[in-house]
C-alpha cells in the first residue's frame, strides 16, 4: 500500500480538529476534558470503533479505549496513544482563538496534542475508506491527565500496552520534523514552606514570612541545574492578606535528566533540602516521576520502518531523545517498542502562540497510515 495515494485533505482535516481546539480541556477542569472525550467518542464510533469509557479518578476526568474491528482481535496489535488535556485554562480561547493564515493555524492544544490525535483518527478512517486491512489490530487509548505527570492514568497505559506489540504516540513532531526513540526522565516534588505569622503594618518583625523562605529556596533549588540534571520551579501559592506576613507557601517544582541515575540524584538533592533557619520550615516531597525511556533494539527497528515510508513520502525524519515528558517514558521503559513525537509539526506549545503547520496534518498522517498498514 502506497500512503500517498491516499486522499488525505488538510484543509478538511483542519475543519474537523476545529471542533477539537474549541473544546478547551485543561486537566483540572474534569467536566470538561470529558466533553472533550465526548467528541472523540462519536468521532471513533463513526469511524466503527467499539469504545470503552474508563471512569476517572483522583479527580481527573475519563479515559476513552477504541479497539477496531480486526480478522484476529486478540492478537498483541498496535496502540495509538494520546491525551485529550491540555495546559490551558478554560477561557484560553479567548486570547487565543482557533485561527488561520496561510500554512500555519492557531488555538489551544492544537500542537500539544488535539493535532496529532486527530490525524491519527484520519489516518485509520483512510486506511478503511480505501478498502484495506490493517495485519494488527489497532486500539486507541486517549486519556486525561498527561499534562500533570498521568498520575491517575499511567496503571492504564502501562496495562494496555503490554497487551500490545507496538505503541505509537502523536506527540508534537520535533523541531526539525523528526520523531522521539527516548526520553529523559522526569520528576515532580511538591514544597512546602512554614513560617510565623504576624500583623505585617503592626508588628512586621515579629513574623516570619513564608513566602521570603520559599524565594530563598527556588533560587537555591534553580542554581543547582547542571548539564545532567536541571531543576526549575514552576507553581508557587502563597498569602492571602497583604498585611499579614505569611505562614504558608507552597510550590511545585520538575527536575529532568537524560539518565536515570542523573535523576536519582536529583531527587535524593531535593528531598536533602532544609531550611534556611530553625525559625522556618521547609519540606519537600517527591510527586510524580517519569522513567528514563532509552533507545533500544525494537525501538529503533520501528523508527526505521517509520523513516523508509517517510522517505517513501518524499522527506527524511530524524530520531532523537527528547526531553519534555509524554506517557510513551512508560511504555518506552516497559521495553515495548515505542516511537513518539509522531504528531504535527508547529511551534509555540504550552504558549499563547501555539501553532501547527496545517499541510503536517496531512503528510504525517500519511506516515502514521503507513506505520498502520505495515507493522506486522
Amino acid at each position: 500500500m502506497d500512503p500517498n495515494a491516499l486522499p488525505f485533505d488538510p484543509d478538511a482535516m483542519l475543519a474537523g480538529l476545529r471542533e477539537w481546539v474549541e473544546c478547551e480541556s485543561p486537566t483540572f477542569d474534569a467536566g470538561s476534558v470529558n466533553r472533550m472525550m465526548d467528541i472523540a467518542t462519536r468521532a471513533l464510533v463513526l469511524a466503527g470503533a467499539r469504545i470503552e469509557r474508563v471512569a476517572g479518578r483522583m479527580g481527573f476526568g475519563d479515559c476513552v479505549r477504541a479497539t477496531f474491528p480486526h480478522a484476529t482481535p486478540n492478537e498483541p496489535g498496535i496502540l495509538v496513544m494520546g491525551h485529550l488535556d491540555t495546559v490551558h485554562p478554560v477561557g484560553t480561547l479567548e486570547k487565543l482563538p482557533f485561527r488561520r493564515e496561510g500554512n500555519r493555524a492557531w488555538g489551544p492544544g492544537i500542537l500539544d496534542m488535539k493535532g496529532g490525535n486527530y490525524l491519527s483518527l484520519e489516518a485509520i478512517r483512510q486506511v478503511q475508506r480505501a478498502g484495506l486491512r490493517t495485519q494488527l489490530p489497532v486500539t486507541v487509548l486517549f486519556t486525561s491527565d498527561e499534562e500533570v505527570g498521568s498520575p491517575s492514568t499511567r496503571d492504564l497505559i502501562e496495562a494496555e500496552a503490554a497487551r500490545h506489540k507496538y505503541v505509537l504516540v502523536p506527540e508534537p513532531a520535533r523541531p526539525d520534523g523528526g520523531v522521539v526513540t527516548g526520553r529523559y526522565a522526569i520528576a515532580r516534588f511538591n514544597l512546602e514552606a512554614t513560617g510565623r505569622p504576624s500583623h505585617a503594618g503592626a508588628r512586621p518583625g515579629d513574623g516570619r514570612s513564608a513566602i521570603r523562605e520559599m524565594a530563598r529556596k527556588l533560587i537555591e533549588i534553580e542554581d543547582m541545574t547542571s548539564e545532567s540534571c536541571t531543576f526549575s520551579v514552576g507553581v508557587i501559592h502563597g498569602g492571602q492578606w497583604v498585611n499579614c506576613v505569611t505562614t504558608t507557601c507552597t510550590g511545585e517544582a520538575l527536575s529532568m535528566a537524560k539518565r536515570q541515575e542523573d535523576l536519582d540524584r536529583g531527587v535524593a538533592a531535593m528531598l536533602g533540602l532544609r531550611a534556611s533557619s530553625n525559625e522556618v520550615q521547609f519540606k519537600v516531597t517527591r510527586g510524580v516521576t517519569r522513567p528514563v525511556w532509552e533507545p533500544d533494539a525494537r525501538g529503533m527497528a520501528l523508527y526505521d520502518t517509520a523513516r523508509e515510508i517517510a522517505r517513501e513520502l518524499g522527506y527524511q525524519i530524524s530520531s532523537q531523545s527528547s526531553g519534555g515528558g509524554s506517557d510513551g517514558n512508560f511504555t518506552g521503559a516497559l521495553g515495548l517498542p515505542t516511537l513518539d513525537g509522531l504528531g504535527v509539526a508547529g511551534a509555540g506549545a504550552h504558549t499563547l502562540d501555539e501553532h501547527i503547520q496545517i499541510d503536517s496534518l496531512a503528510y504525517r498522517g500519511k506516515l502514521m497510515a503507513g506505520l498502520l498498514m505495515a507493522l506486522a
